[in-house]
């Protein structure tokens, strides 16, 4: 099979440009997934994110999570768990409005260096968009424009950690899903593997890389591009030893942007037969989402088509 594809940002800057342009769009097409190096985040930023978040999990989550296991009898059972996961998690808002001072047990530092890098991850996403509008053949600014609605997007970073499973065959760190929202920025430990994609029928491990930033598309850009580009099966595998640390941070549309396939990708001839994909509200996407994780993405977007008729253009940014 071929290597997970590595994309290193600064050939963007060369004689190098197409080709590099060429990988970004194969993985587009055909993983779903890419990994970044060189992507303009200092390393030493990226290594206090790392020290601070490991050591705020083993201060004030750690024993939380060990409680949590042993209430729910975890480490004892005997067959396939398929309503849980095997991880510890918190939730950052960035945007529109951020609840970083509001989230109780952070140090100030932490949140100070957490305010920081997610500042730098938003305008990685946003020259992430115009490189996929690019490679679309879209015009610059749209996939920014079309996540928009009338307050901005939403962005967000879940902030995981897997602790050593003595039975991972058994619980999942995180079931199999894709991803609801828009692009996906993940920071992961490079020590400590177990996410992995579904390509072609088989699952394939997102290489640890010290340093370097995972990215993957979510639903919402499978249904601007018309399908072109697809929303990926992924997972994580629980580890045996080893805590494995994981912040995925979300670029994802405004709560009431309207999400449609871009009328350039749909052939203007064969309107009606070739646009497959439904016309929404994101946030309606996001209530039905929210039941319906972890399963298949399809009945999702026929659910959506069936609300479809009541869905007018919506709020267009004019900013």
């Amino acid at each position: 099979m071929e290597s997970f594809p590595v994309i290193n940002m600064e050939k963007l800057n060369g004689g190098e440009r197409r080709a590099t342009m060429e990988t970004i769009k194969d993985a587009c097409e055909n993983w779903g997934f890419f990994e970044l190096v060189n992507h303009g985040i200092s390393h030493e930023l990226l290594d206090t994110v790392e020290r601070m978040t490991k050591e705020h999990y083993k201060i004030c989550m750690e024993q939380r999570f060990k409680e949590m296991v042993a209430s729910k009898a975890l480490e004892g059972v005997q067959a396939e768990v398929t309503d849980i996961d095997w991880e510890s998690t918190f939730f950052l808002r960035h945007l529109p409005v951020s609840n970083i001072s509001e989230v109780p047990d952070l140090k100030d530092e932490y949140r100070k260096i957490m305010k920081e890098f997610a500042g730098k991850l938003e305008k990685l996403a946003e020259e992430l968009l115009d490189l996929l509008c690019e490679n679309l053949g879209l015009e610059k600014g749209y996939l920014k424009k079309a996540f928009y609605g009338s307050k901005g997007p939403n962005f967000g970073t879940k902030v995981s950690n897997y602790p050593p499973c003595p039975n991972p065959d058994l619980i999942k760190g995180l079931r199999a899903h894709t991803d609801a929202g828009g692009i996906i920025l993940l920071f992961q430990d490079d020590k400590v593997s177990g996410l992995q994609l579904l390509k072609d029928g088989e699952w394939v491990d997102v290489p640890p890389m010290r340093h370097s930033i995972v990215i993957n598309l979510g639903d919402q850009l499978e249904v601007i591009t018309n399908g072109k580009y697809k929303s990926v099966l992924h997972r994580v595998i629980a580890q045996t030893d080893g805590n494995r640390m994981s912040l995925a941070s979300f670029y994802n549309p405004g709560s009431d942007a309207v999400i449609y396939p871009a009328p350039a990708l749909v052939k203007k001839e064969a309107a009606e037969k070739e646009q497959v994909y439904p016309k929404f509200v994101f946030d309606d996407y996001m209530k039905l989402y929210a039941g319906l994780k972890f399963q298949a993405k399809e009945p999702r977007f026929e659910a959506m088509k069936a609300v479809e008729a009541n869905v007018s253009l919506g709020p267009i940014a004019t900013a």
